[in-house]
């Protein structure tokens, strides 16, 4: 038996207006050039902007917790590290990543492909595909025309073998199927906390402030970024490069990402067991679109973070400018957003993990080998449990979700208190430990000690499990802050 409501979840995120919005707050408010007298300071005009609920996502208020937990686990003797942080408002997914939402992701990379080889010579060259001029004739960055459909349907023969080149067939019994090798999504991405610190300034003058210190103009400043590419054989090789500091574009990051999950999880997880079905059909199948995507490694759910946002501004024109970017929860955010807002153990506000009418309040392991008391053997659909007090589904239990933070023993410890976070992209010639990414929320396979909110666990950056999935969140740009009276 099962609690909540079931919400249906679509794929298209469309932003199309920006509001000007009352704000009402404890604060007094007044406007700077009312009374204005000729002469006198008034401030440049303007209202805030306050962005639309992005679609699927609700707000997490700005707040504070004390991170971690006080209590032994009885079972692990695992002790969570406490601190009391705060966190600033952010907007986050109702409900796990779905398969639908996740094969958009995959689709998308598909059909660039498939665009890019309708462009290609070799498969006929239509050039009505990429777009390399603008209106006047001039030349532009070339990119894919989205607006010209591929022919899926009656293609000639060389759109076909631009079709058909996504494509395999399997050696045994001939299924048609995608190539998840060519699956490939490559992305670029500014850093711009590493463009603020004054030791990488371009200007030598402005990398320190003593003025007992004379400048050496000829110093040469050394800074590391990551790069990628495809090597000749069609393998994606992926380094962290050291060289001089020259100009902004040393703080540009490129990351290539095969982003197919890795369907296999549902096998090597579980050795011994009959779960070949999973393997087979849990991504792809249409009776699992609404279930939480899983085989989803860390990597790969940061690429779609980044693959949403770019997404969204395509759709936006001017007011992309406002727009934040898509991105993986810190770990302190996760917490503080499974919480609810009066900071609960669990997400829910009752007292175990069951009501009085014997209705689970997640998907989990209730007992030892179980895992049908709950009414679900696997992971369930998203939604079908009820919301937490921030309106956040499945923050325990079905599956575990990635963070974007650093996993280390010391946890928050080793943090700020103000929106704590620690975070390496490690690349593949990086030591392995410098590879795990903290875990939360426990999975339908875990005992109620891993699904509590301040449970900790960890995964390799570049592993899928069949028990790990995510949602994305996004920043608020606060116009104001609230004071409780």
């Amino acid at each position: 038996m099962i609690l909540g409501k079931h919400l249906s979840i679509v794929s298209a995120l469309l932003i199309t207006s920006w509001s000007l919005v009352l704000l009402v707050s404890c604060f007094s408010s007044k406007n700077a050039g009312a009374n204005a007298v000729g002469g006198e300071l008034t401030g440049v005009g303007g209202g805030s902007i306050s962005e639309p609920a992005p679609y699927g996502m609700v707000l997490v208020k700005r707040g504070s917790l004390k991170m971690g937990s006080e209590n032994v686990d009885s079972l692990w003797g695992k002790a969570m590290p406490q601190r009391e942080i705060s966190i600033d408002a952010f907007w986050m997914d109702e409900t796990e990543i779905t398969n639908a939402k996740y094969r958009q992701f995959v689709n998308w990379v598909r059909d660039s492909i498939i665009r890019e080889r309708l462009a290609d010579p070799a498969f006929g060259g239509d050039e009505s595909y990429k777009i390399e001029e603008d209106k006047n004739g001039d030349p532009i960055t070339p990119h894919l025309n989205w607006a010209k459909a591929i022919p899926w349907k009656n293609p000639d023969e060389d759109q076909e073998r631009a079709i058909e080149s996504v494509f395999i067939t399997h050696p045994f019994d001939g299924t048609k199927m995608l190539d998840a090798s060519q699956m490939n999504y490559r992305y670029e991405v500014f850093d711009y906390a590493m463009a603020a610190q004054r030791k990488y300034r371009l200007n030598p003058e402005e990398r320190n402030l003593n003025t007992d210190i004379q400048i050496d103009e000829n110093e040469v400043v050394m800074i590391s970024k990551d790069t990628a590419y495809i090597d000749d054989e069609g393998r994606i090789v992926r380094k962290t490069i050291t060289r001089p500091l020259s100009s902004m574009w040393d703080f540009v990051n490129t990351y290539i990402v095969n982003i197919y999950p890795d369907t296999t999880c549902w096998v090597n997880d579980f050795q011994n067991a009959e779960n070949e079905v999973y393997m087979r059909l849990y991504f792809n199948h249409p009776n699992y679109n609404n279930y939480p995507v899983v085989g989803v490694n860390w990597e790969q759910a940061t690429a779609f973070c980044n693959w949403r946002t770019d997404f969204l501004i395509k759709g936006l024109g001017a007011n992309a400018k406002y727009i934040q970017r898509y991105r993986l929860p810190t770990e302190a955010e996760w917490e503080y957003a499974a919480r609810g807002k009066d900071g609960n153990e669990l997400p829910w506000n009752q007292i175990g993990v069951k009501s009085e009418d014997g209705c689970f309040y997640a998907n989990f392991k209730p007992d030892r080998g179980n895992y049908t008391v709950d009414g679900n053997l696997i992971t369930s659909k998203v939604g079908i449990y009820s919301a937490n007090s921030n309106g956040l589904y499945d923050m325990a239990g079905n599956v575990a979700e990635w963070t974007s933070t650093v996993f280390t023993d010391a946890g928050v410890l080793s943090m700020s208190d103000i929106n704590p976070q620690l975070s390496y992209n490690a690349a593949k010639e990086d030591p392995y430990a410098l590879k795990k990414k903290s875990v939360r929320g426990g999975s339908w396979k875990d005992p109620e000690s891993f699904i509590k909110s301040a449970w900790r666990s960890s995964e390799f950056q570049n592993v899928g499990r069949s028990f790990i999935g995510f949602r994305c969140v996004r920043s608020q740009v606060s116009t104001a802050g609230k004071l409780k009276k």
